[in-house]
């Protein structure tokens, strides 16, 4: 029998009050989920823009190219 089937047959059996705990917690579960995977994609995604970026002899930029000019 499958998990989700479980949840089910358990699921039914329980209060509406209680059910609703358990949507609560199962939306919980998820939110979590997506930011955890959020994170790794962002952080893989930050490493693969500065990959290569250490084995530059020298620097594209210099602190001399971050002044911001304004006229």
């Amino acid at each position: 029998m499958a998990i989700a089937d479980k949840i089910q047959q358990y699921l039914e059996q329980l209060p509406t009050a209680s059910q609703t705990e358990v949507l609560d917690f199962a939306e919980y579960l998820l939110d979590k989920t997506l930011r955890r995977e959020d994170r790794d994609w962002s952080g893989l995604s930050l490493a693969s823009a500065m990959r290569g970026l250490e084995d530059e002899e020298t620097p594209l930029y210099t602190s001399a190219d971050l002044k911001a000019v304004f006229e």
